[in-house]
This record gives C-alpha cells, sequence and structure tokens, in this order.
C-alpha cells in the first residue's frame, strides 16, 4: 500500500493580483474583439452603397474583386447578383487562402466577406444613377469606398477579394502587396472594356479615377488615425507625477531622463513619451493640471513601431510567432517576481 502526502501550497496575495490582471486584461481584450468586428460590419455600408447606388447604375467597373462581380452582372444581363458573385469567389479564395497562408488571416476576413456580401444584397442596386454628372458620381464613390475601406483596415479587417490574392503571392514572390493589387484591378478594370454597352475608353479611364481616389482616401484617413506624435516635457519639480498620470491616464509609456540644463549647469528630469495624435490634447491636459510651467516640445513622429503602435513584421505567421514569444516573456518575468516576494517573505 503507497501512502499520498497532500501538501498545501498557500495562495498568496501576488498569486490574487496576478491572477485579477490576467482577468481583467482577457475582458479587454475580448471588449475590444467585439468592438473591431461591430466596425468591420458597419464600415463597409458605405462601400456597398458607393458599388450599387453610384457605379453599377453608371456602368462603371472598379477594382477587385467587386469589380470582377460588376462584370458579371453587366455580361449576364443582370441574371448574376454581385452580392452572390462575391460570395461564391470569396469562399473559393478564402478555402486557398486557409490552406496556403493559414487560418489566422481568413478569420477576421471571413466575417468582412461575409459582411460585404450582406450589405451588397440589402442595399438595392439603384435603376437610375442618382447622380447624372459620371464623374462626380465616380469621384464620390471612390471617397465612400475609401471610408469603408479604411474603417475596415484600421480595425484588423479584410473585405476579402484580390487583397486574399496579394497575400499568397506575397508569400511564394517578392513581390509588395501594393503592386499585386495594383495589378489585379488593372486587369479587373481593362477587361470591362469588352462588354457591349462599354465598348469605349471612357469606363476604363472613369474605373482607374475610382480607383486613384478610392486609394487616396483610405491611405490619408488611415495616416490621420495612425499618425502619432512624441513629447519632451521638463517640470522643475513635478516630472513624477506628469509620468504617473500619463500612463495611469492614457495608458502610454513614460521613459525618463536625466539631463544637465547647460545654462543653470543644473540636473532636470526629462519626461519623453510618444502618443496617437488624438491622444495628444490629453497629454496637454494632463501637463497643464499638474504644472502649468512645464516646457514642452511636441514634434511629429513620421513612423513608431512597437507595442502599442504599428508591428514592424509585415508577415502574419511572424506578427504570431512575436506575440507568443512576448507572453512566455511576460510569464517569466511574472514568475521571476513572485518567487522573488516569496524569497522575501
Amino acid at each position: 500500500m503507497v501512502g499520498v502526502t497532500a501538501i498545501w501550497f498557500p495562495v498568496t496575495k501576488s498569486d490574487m493580483d496576478l491572477s485579477t490582471e490576467y482577468k481583467r486584461l482577457r475582458s479587454k481584450k475580448a471588449v475590444n474583439e467585439v468592438l473591431e468586428y461591430t466596425f468591420i460590419f458597419f464600415g463597409l455600408i458605405p462601400y456597398a452603397f458607393a458599388v450599387n447606388q453610384l457605379l453599377v447604375p453608371a456602368e462603371i467597373v472598379g477594382g477587385g474583386l467587386t469589380g470582377l462581380a460588376e462584370i458579371l452582372y453587366f455580361a449576364t444581363n443582370t441574371a448574376a447578383p454581385i452580392w452572390l458573385t462575391t460570395l461564391v469567389a470569396n469562399a473559393f479564395l478564402l478555402i486557398v487562402a486557409m490552406y496556403l497562408v493559414g487560418w489566422r488571416f481568413c478569420v477576421r476576413t471571413v466575417w468582412g466577406v461575409l459582411a460585404l456580401s450582406f450589405w451588397f444584397r440589402f442595399i438595392p442596386i439603384a435603376k437610375e444613377p442618382i447622380l447624372h454628372d459620371t464623374f462626380m458620381a465616380v469621384m464620390i464613390a471612390g471617397m465612400l469606398c475609401g471610408l469603408g475601406l479604411s474603417i475596415v483596415f484600421l480595425n484588423n479587417g479584410s473585405s476579402g477579394g484580390t487583397d486574399i490574392i496579394a497575400m499568397i503571392v506575397n508569400k511564394y514572390r517578392r513581390m509588395s502587396i501594393g503592386k499585386v493589387l495594383f495589378a489585379c484591378d488593372l486587369v479587373i478594370i481593362s477587361s470591362a472594356y469588352f462588354l457591349p454597352q462599354n465598348h469605349r475608353l471612357e469606363p476604363i479611364l472613369m474605373g482607374l479615377c475610382f480607383t486613384f481616389m478610392c486609394t487616396m482616401t483610405a491611405d490619408s484617413i488611415m495616416a490621420r488615425a495612425r499618425q502619432s506624435v512624441q513629447f519632451f516635457i521638463f517640470s522643475k519639480y513635478k516630472s513624477a507625477e506628469i509620468a504617473d498620470a500619463i500612463t495611469q491616464g492614457i495608458h502610454r509609456g513614460v521613459t525618463e531622463i536625466d539631463g544637465t540644463g547647460w545654462y543653470s549647469h543644473k540636473g532636470v528630469r526629462m519626461l519623453f513619451t510618444v502618443v496617437r495624435v488624438h491622444e495628444s490634447n490629453e497629454v496637454f491636459r494632463i501637463i497643464k493640471s499638474i504644472d502649468p510651467n512645464a516646457f514642452i516640445s511636441q514634434s511629429v513622429a513620421l513612423g513608431v513601431f512597437g507595442k502599442g503602435f504599428d508591428s514592424v513584421l509585415t508577415n502574419k505567421k511572424e506578427q504570431a510567432r512575436a506575440q507568443e514569444l512576448e507572453a512566455l516573456y511576460e510569464q517569466e518575468e511574472a514568475s521571476k517576481t513572485h518567487h522573488a516576494e516569496e524569497f522575501q517573505d
């Protein structure tokens, strides 16, 4: 008969703190994901509206898989619905991408494809152009599509289509995603020339103008949303309070740098932080409320890469691997801190 000795390890306060913090982070991550999926769903409304209400009535073919769906819609005399063609074509591409690129890329893309197909089905196609000026309709459609795509991209989503083709080509060939997307758009828009009702050069040029406006709008909105600014803050007596307020108030890291004023030859404590441009007003408010006499230097950062900002890794597998390594490192640091506290006790 073998005796079994039960060993009881008491739960310490640090264990409870780590567990609470872990639950809080998981809850926050879940809420953020729900919000992102919601923004992706509703962000595709202007895209679908632009296609069904502006492009299709004017018989203008845009780029991407939506443009291909428009070609089939016109070629079959409206027998092939745009929403159904988009859904079937994306389903095929997603199956291929899931096998070649991986399922991580496909999860949000599936949601984006379903949302786009839903809005294509829900928003009716206008029988007559709502704008009689075709060029104006193309420009407005480009801005609306760019707005919708920027909302999707800012929430880490994708509308599928040629994005999937670009990801597959980028994995096996040394071609940038932008070049692949441009090549696909050029081929699809040029194919509209062979439609009987579009056997002219003007619709092709209109389609290229639409693609240009869509790209410019999306790029400008995303650049503005992702623009960052950096602050150098000099406070004689309250630098610690300012650093704590920035860290706890807007959850941005702050670095303290020791320096020497050349005129006074006295030591100074300089704070350095990087925030998004929409957070800069909050930084000014915090500094003004704590030390109105603080000296502040603000400048625009052309690119900020790292945790909390853009990722320097463009490959999805590399990003996933980096996140796993970071999680393991944080667990190891937490374990070391926990053991050090137990040793001191």
